[in-house]
């Protein structure tokens, strides 16, 4: 990267005046090159691809403001994005970030961004599609979770496994699990909260001050307990975390069965990303679903 041409870009693109005098690399992401900016005006947060990751960016915009909107957690304020010669670039403040702080606080933020409940006609979906990773997330209306969650997140990451590679059995036992989705929501009638959407331990962190922030969303409005899932799928949240969250927004009593049921769509979308092992997860996971519902 040139980055003088780059601080040219940022300047037209800004319409202020940028100049990079030092850019950090900056580890801990699988898709993205990311970069701390050292300018004269601050510091920023850039993160860079090829050019076809520029949808991607976009839509990220997109979801930062709405999480900002939400007046409930802190996440990066975008600031632009745009092209710059093959690389697709995105602008972000920079935040000074911890993995300590006030996790109590981080769930009651949660919780208080789960609250801002959908109220359109069809409350689930979003206004656009998006990603979860760099893989394409269909977010289409639907009036019905049980229909969202098996049209829109199961049905095409199970597509995606077949050309992928995956046995075929994972295929057809995933089409029979969603045939019975209504099992899991007879007495479960889920809202459509505004959701992160990617909520694992690498997406959360706290500023220097203790604050909760939250990065790298993939936004919809769904149910709640989907964000929850994958806050357990792969760790990084404590205790504190779900006890705050739970006095703000106590979770359904049978959240736990449906816990497996929302973190496949993340083991799948994983096997679609990143091959390997995910496939028998993900079939050991609907095969135990299926004795169950």
């Amino acid at each position: 990267m040139n980055w003088k041409e780059f601080s040219h870009t940022l300047s037209q693109t800004l319409s202020q005046s940028i100049h990079i005098e030092t850019a950090a690399p900056v580890s801990g992401g699988d898709i993205h090159q990311a970069f701390k900016l050292h300018t004269h005006t601050g510091n920023y947060f850039l993160k860079l691809n090829h050019l076809e990751a520029l949808p991607l960016f976009e839509t990220e915009v997109h979801n930062l403001r709405a999480i900002t909107r939400s007046g409930s957690i802190l996440c990066p304020k975008p600031l632009g994005f745009g092209r710059h010669n093959e690389q697709a670039w995105l602008l972000m403040e920079h935040l000074q970030l911890t993995s300590k702080g006030d996790d109590f606080q981080r769930g009651r933020d949660l919780a208080l961004m789960h609250h801002q409940i959908n109220h359109e006609t069809k409350p689930f979906g979003w206004f656009e599609n998006n990603y979860i990773g760099h893989t394409p997330q269909l977010n289409r209306w639907h009036s019905d979770w049980v229909g969202f969650y098996g049209e829109e997140r199961l049905r095409p990451q199970l597509e995606m496994t077949q050309l992928n590679d995956a046995p075929r059995q994972l295929y057809e036992l995933g089409c029979e699990l969603i045939e019975r989705l209504p099992n899991w929501f007879q007495n479960y009638q889920p809202e459509a909260s505004l959701l992160h959407g990617d909520l694992w331990g690498g997406n959360s962190a706290f500023t220097t001050s203790g604050d909760a922030v939250v990065f790298d969303p993939a936004c919809y409005y769904g149910d709640r307990e989907t964000d929850l899932a994958m806050s357990e799928l792969f760790g990084g949240f404590s205790d504190a975390f779900y006890a705050g969250y739970n006095e703000v927004f106590p979770l359904d009593r049978d959240y736990a069965k449906r816990k497996p049921l929302y973190n496949l769509y993340h083991i799948l979308n994983h096997y679609n990303l990143f091959g390997g092992h995910y496939a028998q997860q993900a079939q050991g996971t609907i095969e135990q679903l299926l004795q169950q519902g």
